[in-house]
């Protein structure tokens, strides 16, 4: 298939082009409560072509591109019409000339580990185990669940000479909590995962299931004012995906952005935590074929590199590094009891937790919150929280406890001072 593309591409009289051979095959659970109720297996090749096109405009050099989806089951004749497409379109997307990706090229590299070597049917049982082991009591269970095991194998080409590849597997799902009384609730979970990670799947169904327990029995009784605010899990990875945002290269080359490397971008008066953050690179190239490696991003609070993909970093002068999709925090601090000791309102679950990378706000609209006040403890529902991030960013506390994701390795909690707090009296 691959010579096919090649021969359509060069009968199209396209020079400039990259072929993304993308083969995935995946195991499906279904299950209502703990019934299987559908398992599904598939495996699926795909081949994402972008083409570039150079033209002139007002006697300055451009360069557009286009991508578009081929299959195997393609004609000769429907792959040209495709390419012939996709190449026409590219003018019209024509932005400052820059130059491709470096070439490379090297041998398939294997990603070890169960997830993408050991049978998919069995690596999915292993955390449906995990993710049911937990549901062992009655007024509190999950009613569905969704699991996926995806193995893929990247093969990516381009014009200028790269040829490399390489495996990849990742675990996600979701699952829905319940609990009856003495209010009928349900909370929505979804996981992610890069590795086999069954005890982070067990230890978040725990979790989900205390949570949904208490979200049944908590009060509307939250004022509006400011509060130490404690945010958990997903939240956290949240509120720190503004760093990674504001020094990407997308952002920095249009000014939306004007952080540059050596910045202190956490502000020049930090009594807290000064902050390390890194991108971790989760595979071996990028979507565009350039090699990528765990990339140092924030050292006590200063920025240490600008990232990106290969048109804007081409643009800003800098080497491009490929788009990461982890980041990694290895600041710490007191256990997360500790943490949450204090007067404060930990914030659980949200109908939607939101971090503005334009203006630096975080917030949502809380389904459950714990009201802490020496020793104790109330479940609390509705209100929203409206926080910034640029006012808060000097006096971070986190926690020693640590929480995994796909997208996020680091510290469980994190607590914010003074952040605004509409409640229910509003």
């Amino acid at each position: 298939m691959i010579e096919r593309i090649k021969s359509a591409l060069k009968d199209c009289g396209i020079a400039l082009w990259r072929i993304n051979d993308n083969t995935e095959e995946s195991a499906e659970l279904f299950f209502v409560k703990k019934q299987l109720d559908t398992r599904r297996f598939k495996d699926v090749r795909k081949f994402q072509v972008t083409v570039f096109r150079d033209v002139d405009k007002d006697g300055a050099s451009m360069r557009g591109f286009t991508s578009v989806t081929l299959l195997e089951s393609m004609s000769d004749s429907q792959l040209r019409e495709e390419l012939k497409g996709a190449y026409y379109a590219a003018q019209f997307a024509a932005n400052p000339a820059y130059e491709l990706p470096d070439p490379v090229q090297a041998p398939i590299k294997e990603k070890p580990g169960e997830l993408c070597q050991a049978p998919l049917a069995e690596s999915a049982g292993k955390m449906a185990r995990a993710l049911f082991s937990a549901d062992s009591q009655s007024d509190a269970f999950i009613n569905s669940a969704e699991i996926f095991i995806i193995r893929s194998k990247r093969h990516i080409l381009s014009s200028e000479g790269t040829d490399v590849s390489y495996t990849d597997g990742k675990v996600t799902g979701e699952f829905v909590a319940q609990c009856r009384e003495p209010e009928d609730v349900e909370i929505h979970n979804m996981f992610s995962y890069d590795s086999l990670n069954t005890e982070a799947l067990g230890r978040k169904v725990k979790e989900a299931l205390s949570f949904v327990r208490d979200r049944a029995r908590a009060k509307r009784i939250l004022k509006s004012g400011k509060y130490d605010v404690v945010l958990s899990g997903d939240a956290v990875a949240s509120v720190l995906s503004y760093y990674d945002s504001r020094s990407s290269a997308h952002m920095i080359y249009p000014k939306y952005s004007t952080w540059q490397a050596g910045d202190s971008v956490q502000g020049e008066d930090v009594p807290g935590t000064r902050l390390n953050l890194d991108l971790c690179a989760t595979v071996p190239y990028s979507e565009e074929g350039i090699p990528m490696e765990d990339l140092p991003l924030l050292r006590e609070g200063k920025l240490q590199a600008i990232h990106g993909n290969n048109r804007f970093c081409r643009y800003l002068g800098i080497k491009p590094t490929g788009m990461y999709g982890k980041l990694r925090c290895t600041n710490t601090g007191a256990s997360f009891e500790e943490l949450k000791s204090g007067p404060c309102l930990w914030a659980v679950t949200f109908s939607g937790f939101e971090m503005n990378a334009m203006s630096g706000h975080f917030g949502g609209e809380i389904r459950l919150a714990y009201l802490i006040d020496g020793g104790t403890v109330t479940p609390v529902t509705g209100g929203s929280i409206n926080g910034s991030l640029l006012d808060a960013q000097g006096n971070l506390q986190f926690s020693s406890d640590r929480y995994e994701a796909a997208n996020y390795s680091g510290p469980y909690g994190l607590r914010i001072n003074g952040v605004s707090v509409a409640g229910t009296d509003d």
